[in-house]
């Protein structure tokens, strides 16, 4: 897989003249990558080292791993793009268990063509990251060293094809979807039905940015397909040069039986603050609910409904490398859903992680 990865470059340049007539330092390719350690301590000490499976994201309790790692090439030459990325870690383990084969390892592999000669309007199709939500699989980007519970049980990734379109001032980008499934490279056998989505961002300035995202689609086969709607809303606010705030909303629904207008319903707040006193220095705070009663989403046995709460501290230590601290607790707020230190049913989970990450391009 790797050798393909150094091959690229060497392929473009042979066969596309644009590459071949641009100075070094302007190619339209590039090789990045980034790998993502961490050590995490769950309190209740999992003997089989799975933490709560609800968790895609630094799930393995009391050793040392890979949470996520890959190396991409991208092209870009401002009419044609393409993007190919192959992972590994435990996130990829968790979140792809689904699909077969190599297609685990696949983070993103999509290629888009600019429509318009006057317009930043794209069509691109494959497998990218989702259009839901404000955090990635990609860590070091995130406020917070692990994922949100809403974060972690909406889709990190997506398959099937958009179109897009950026305004001239770039305040505005709207994107439509036609997809293959909620989280899918592979549909679910017996499923023929088409999945929408759409994404609607408006940045009127660095300080603020505000998205609404959609999924319409089913997630189970066209025998018994049960209709899924769903809509996640967030706002990202730079308050003053050291404090920010994100506040985000998931809001679904989905059909108890084929062809029923009875639906069940799941919904997640979320709230995250970050203080940085310096430039190397960073404080985040979150506090969160997720309610899955229905259990649509998050299987118990006794209906979910859990607060989750979260301090963490980042050190950037070079300007492509950040350490991370984390302690996390979750509290369910009906049945005990958890297992204590003896593997006695409890309400209550906790754990204290790092992380070191280092991007490179």
């Amino acid at each position: 897989m790797f050798k393909l990865l150094f091959l690229i470059p060497i392929t473009f340049g042979l066969v596309n003249p644009i590459f071949a007539q641009t100075e070094p330092n302007e190619r339209p390719v590039k090789i990045s990558g980034y790998l993502e350690t961490y050590y995490v301590y769950d309190f209740g000490e999992p003997v089989d080292h799975n933490r709560p499976d609800f968790l895609y994201s630094f799930n393995r309790h009391n050793e040392v791993n890979l949470n996520f790692g890959y190396i991409q090439a991208a092209y870009d030459n401002d009419q044609v793009r393409g993007t190919l990325a192959l992972m590994t870690g435990t996130y990829a383990n968790a979140n792809l268990s689904a699909e077969p084969g190599v297609l685990k390892n696949i983070f993103e592999a999509n290629a888009g063509v600019k429509i318009s000669k006057t317009k930043n309007l794209w069509v691109d199709a494959g497998i990218f990251g989702s259009h839901i939500g404000f955090e990635s699989a990609k860590g070091a980007t995130c406020w917070n060293m692990t994922r949100s519970i809403l974060a972690e049980n909406s889709p990190y990734f997506l398959s099937g094809a958009k179109i897009s379109y950026t305004s001239d001032n770039e305040a505005w980008f709207l994107s439509g979807l036609l997809l293959n499934g909620w989280q899918r490279i592979q549909r679910v056998p017996g499923n023929q039905t088409p999945a929408f989505g759409h994404q609607l961002t408006w940045t009127p300035n660095e300080k603020v940015t505000l998205n609404s995202s959609s999924f319409i689609g089913s997630d189970t086969p066209d025998s018994t397909r049960q209709m899924r709607y769903f809509h996640n809303f967030y706002g990202q606010f730079q308050i003053s040069e050291k404090f920010g705030l994100i506040a985000g909303f998931d809001m679904g629904t989905q059909q108890v039986a084929k062809g029923s207008n009875d639906y069940h319903h799941w919904y997640s707040p979320v709230l995250i603050g970050r203080f940085t006193p310096t430039e190397k220095l960073a404080v985040s705070a979150r506090a969160e609910y997720y309610s899955d009663i229905d259990e649509v989403i998050i299987s118990t046995g006794s209906g979910f409904q859990t607060f989750g709460y979260s301090v963490n501290v980042d050190v950037q230590v070079m300007e492509n490398v950040l350490w991370r601290v984390e302690g996390r607790t979750f509290r369910s707020r009906s049945d005990e859903i958890f297992l204590d230190s003896q593997q006695v049913p409890t309400q209550s989970n906790f754990f204290i992680g790092t992380a070191l990450s280092i991007a490179f391009d």
